[in-house]
């Protein structure tokens, strides 16, 4: 298995493997700074350079917290962040922005709340429906040719979007959710991608930590934890949707390694190119995700893990 990868359209060589790090400030219960900023240095010495942020998470405050752990080591560093998703002081939620002129203000603060002059990769969060994608990514553009930005992504959108994107600028990346309970990228994305030499990188690859086997019930989840309030974490949904489990647990067995590294083997032997961003505020996890790259699964491994997976997952992503 390839370790690494370049990403699309660009000279960013990154480890296939990456790490993501909203977790670090929000949504997942307590966090801990000084842990994060350990685990962060800790996967710069384990190889991993391919980091993802975004300027809502903890309403800055996770770009904020990568600018102080990277300080003087931004050359082991490929960082992705974010814009779209606008958010108040309080952290309320304030809606989409794809306006140019907010394209240039989140750019200008995200540098600042990190504490660097470029942005490797810049991604739109989420399309505001009221802007067209060719404004969004022409605005995206011209922060490439000044400098700002070396490349730019796109999250969650469909193919169509994604074509007419790529007319206006090269597009390097498409971020979208997807693991063993998360397939519709499989359905036309994943095509294009390689059509138009695009990278999939796979967010959320182990099921928001549902196919690592640690959750088996809401007490699971300390309070706080926007999981709580996700449709596929409901009571109902848990037991239903541990048959997913189920199927990593009796091949992560057989072949003596964990959970986490089969769902996430599993994503890497998509294709060659196709990245994976596991968030992990643990070191020990952090190295154990890494582990996935060493694993070697079989057609046959791969072809049971594909008849044996539950065709439907219970309840929505969000």
């Amino acid at each position: 298995m390839k370790h690494s990868t370049t990403l699309g359209n660009s000279t960013l060589h990154v480890n296939r493997i990456g790490l993501g790090c909203m977790g670090m400030s929000e949504f997942y219960g307590s966090f801990n700074e000084t842990e994060s900023i350990h685990t962060l240095h800790k996967a710069i010495d384990l190889g991993i350079n391919f980091f993802d942020t975004a300027d809502m998470y903890g309403s800055g405050e996770n770009e904020r917290l990568i600018g102080k752990a990277f300080k003087g080591r931004w050359d082991n560093v490929i960082l992705a962040t974010k814009f779209g998703v606008m958010r108040g002081p309080k952290g309320e939620w304030l809606g989409l922005n794809g306006q140019p002129d907010y394209i240039r203000k989140a750019c200008d603060q995200s540098l600042l709340n990190l504490g660097t002059d470029t942005i490797d990769l810049y991604y739109m969060h989420r399309q505001d429906p009221k802007v067209e994608i060719e404004v969004i990514v022409g605005a995206m553009a011209d922060l490439v040719k000044e400098g700002k930005v070396k490349s730019i992504g796109l999250s969650e959108v469909n193919a169509d979007t994604l074509r007419r994107a790529h007319k206006i600028h090269p597009i390097t990346a498409l971020q979208c959710e997807y693991s063993l309970w998360s397939r519709e990228p499989e359905q036309e994305l994943f095509d294009v991608c390689k059509e138009l030499g695009i990278t999939f990188v796979s967010y959320s690859p182990l099921g928001r930590g549902f196919l690592t086997g640690a959750i088996k019930s809401r007490a699971d989840m300390e309070p706080g934890d926007f999981r709580l309030n996700n449709p596929r974490f409901t009571d109902e949904a848990i037991k239903e949707n541990i048959r997913f489990v189920e199927v990593v647990d009796q091949l992560a067995k057989d072949k003596g390694v964990t959970k986490a590294q089969i769902a996430l083997a599993w994503i890497l032997n998509q294709n060659d190119e196709i990245t994976a961003i596991p968030g992990t505020r643990n070191m020990h996890r952090l190295e154990e995700n890494l582990g996935a790259l060493n694993i070697e699964l079989t057609q046959a491994d791969m072809d049971v893990i594909e008849s044996s997976v539950p065709t439907s997952t219970m309840g929505s992503r969000y």
